[in-house]
Order: structure tokens, then C-alpha cells, then sequence
């Protein structure tokens, strides 16, 4: 147990410098994939030369298309890749339910419902945008859910259970709205963005992502002590000077913010936040002082190729990409099960 420990922490530089080098690298290729024909040096002479540079020798229209369209969209990709993969480290961890996610607290059903009530009700009178509806309507379930457990106990198996109830209640509401108010052309585009999208990302969006992503991260990087010691229980956290209910809120508070800012940017993408955590906890043990990072570089890196995949795989036709990561997930989650199975 010793050896396999001293062996992690020694893996943990490699891996978070390989990561990082990947994840870059990521970027700087799937900017370039496209009908589009650029390169890697076009992209970079595009970056310098908005960042005050000098010009990049590029038509205004291939200017255009590594600026205004692909470089905020795959950053948006690595920043929600990151964020999803951070908020199911923490989950299941503070949860100690393996199976639990970033949508396990019903976030991503509200979100859901508030964009549609925007795009098919009118909600808002016209004030409110898709992504300020759908954030609306994350924080109106995560209310819910806090309400529920809180009056059934607030332990955490009482917290999924409220998720679970939460996330049903909001997806009935979608249904409901969606198939009585909504003509065929909108429910075709709401259930595009349900399934996740990525299309239309503006620097704006990548931008606030990152700022909460960033808050998220040293949030939850502070209280990877605490992390580590509710992976004993409640109890034993207690024990050792925890403030369990108090940290439970923090956490929960902090990973449904995050995920309600995800989702309402990006719509509903599956399988990041519940697979990778499970994947970087096999390569470099449970310790979350380096399970997050690790796991914010594979999910930033995830989906950036999802990403990139779904936008070009049927080109014209774009793919949604929580079809991608869910074709891609459910068979590596298999074997991330098969695999923990064989080493216990």
C-alpha cells in the first residue's frame, strides 16, 4: 500500500505536466480541424495579432473563423470539460456515491426548463436570455433540493434522493411545456440544446466559465483535506474536526453553481463529470490534493476532441455533443468498472 502510494505521488508531476502540455496541444490542433483549411502556425499568428500584435497576414474572413468561432468554442469545451470533471470529483467524493455526477442534484433538469420556459414561454418578457433563464431555473432546483434534504435529514444518501426527485420534476416540466406550447421547428432547436451544444460560444461565455471554474477550483482545492477524510464517512470527518454539515453545504453549494454556469452555457453534457474522475482516481490514487487537477486537465482535454468530433464528423451536419461523450463514455465507464473490479 506504502509502494503504491509513494508511486502516485511521484506519477502526479509527470502526469499534471503531460496534461497540461496535452491540453494545450488539443487546443492548438482542433482550432485548425474544419472545412476551414489553417494551421497551427495561422491560429498562433491570429492570437499575437489580436493580443496586439502585429498583423496576421490572413484574410479578415479566416480571421474571423479562428477568432470569433473556433478558439472561444474549444476553449469554452476545455473550460466545461474541466468544470463537469471537477464538480463529479467532488460529488462522489462528498457523496461517497460512486455513480454520482454534476446532474445528480437535479442543476442540469432546472437549467433545462428554465431555457425552454425562455425560448417557448416567453418568460422574462424579453429581458432574460436562453443562458440567464437556464441559469434561473439551475438555482431554482438546487434550492429545491436543499429544501428537501434539509427536511428530510440532510444526510447525503436524503441529498441524492432529493436530486433525484428534483431532477424528474424539472424533466417533467420540460416535457410538459415542450410538447404542449412549443411548434416543431423550436422543440427540434431546444432539443438540440438539450443533449448539449457547444454551437455560437462567444468569448463572453468562455470567459465568465473560466472566472467560476477558477473560484471553483480554489474552492474545492482548499478543502481537499476535507475530501479526503469523508471518503472515511461522516463519522470519522467529524471525528477528525470536520464541520460535515457546514462543508457539505460549501461543496454542494459551490458544485451546482459551477455546473448551473456550465449548463446554461453549454446545455446538458453527460458522462464527463462521472467516468474521468473514476479514470484519474485509478492512475493516481484517491488523494484529492491531486485527484482535481488531474481531473479538470482529462476533462478539459475530453472534450475538446469531443467537441471537435461532433462539429465535424457529419460536416455540414453538426453532432450534439452529449451524444459524443455519452457514445464515448458509456463504453469507458464499462471499462473503468471492469478494470476497478480486477484490481480489488
Amino acid at each position: 500500500m506504502r509502494a503504491a502510494v509513494r508511486s502516485s505521488r511521484a506519477l502526479t508531476p509527470v502526469a499534471a505536466a503531460g496534461g497540461v502540455v496535452l491540453l494545450c496541444v488539443s487546443i492548438a490542433l482542433a482550432v485548425t480541424i474544419g472545412p476551414a483549411d489553417l494551421r497551427v502556425s495561422d491560429s498562433w499568428s491570429v492570437v499575437v495579432s489580436h493580443l496586439g500584435g502585429g498583423p496576421s497576414g490572413l484574410s479578415a474572413i479566416r480571421d474571423g473563423i479562428v477568432w470569433d468561432l473556433r478558439l472561444p468554442r474549444t476553449l469554452l469545451a476545455a473550460v466545461c470539460g474541466a468544470g463537469l470533471a471537477v464538480c463529479g470529483t467532488v460529488l462522489q467524493s462528498l457523496l461517497r456515491n460512486p455513480l454520482a455526477d454534476p446532474f445528480v442534484l437535479g442543476v442540469s433538469s432546472g437549467a433545462s426548463t428554465g431555457a425552454v420556459a425562455v425560448v417557448v414561454l416567453g418568460a422574462g418578457g424579453g429581458l432574460l436570455s436562453v443562458t440567464g433563464g437556464a441559469f434561473l431555473g439551475a438555482l431554482c432546483s438546487f434550492a429545491l433540493v436543499l429544501v428537501l434534504s434539509h427536511t428530510l435529514g440532510g444526510s447525503t444518501d436524503r441529498v441524492v434522493l432529493a436530486g433525484v426527485a428534483a431532477m424528474q420534476l424539472f424533466s417533467a416540466l420540460t416535457s410538459f411545456v415542450v410538447m404542449t406550447a412549443a411548434d416543431a421547428e423550436t422543440t427540434r432547436g431546444v432539443l438540440f440544446w438539450l443533449l448539449g451544444s457547444l454551437a455560437g460560444a462567444g468569448w463572453t461565455d468562455a470567459g465568465v466559465c473560466a472566472a467560476v471554474l477558477a473560484v471553483g477550483l480554489v474552492v474545492c482545492g482548499g478543502h481537499a483535506r476535507t475530501l479526503d477524510a469523508f471518503a472515511f464517512g461522516e463519522d470519522a470527518a467529524a471525528t477528525l474536526g470536520v464541520s460535515v454539515a457546514r462543508t457539505r453545504l460549501v461543496l454542494l453549494s459551490v458544485t451546482a453553481l459551477l455546473t448551473a454556469v456550465l449548463v446554461s452555457s453549454a446545455g446538458a453534457i453527460g458522462f464527463v463529470g462521472l467516468v474521468l474522475p473514476h479514470a484519474i482516481r485509478a492512475l493516481v490514487g484517491p488523494g484529492h490534493a491531486r485527484l482535481l487537477p488531474l481531473s479538470a486537465l482529462a476533462g478539459a482535454v475530453f472534450l475538446v476532441w469531443a467537441d471537435t468530433l461532433a462539429r465535424t464528423v457529419l460536416d455540414p451536419q453538426e453532432v450534439p455533443v452529449g451524444v459524443v461523450t455519452s457514445l464515448v463514455g458509456v463504453p469507458a465507464f464499462v471499462l473503468v468498472l471492469y478494470r476497478t473490479r480486477s484490481t480489488r
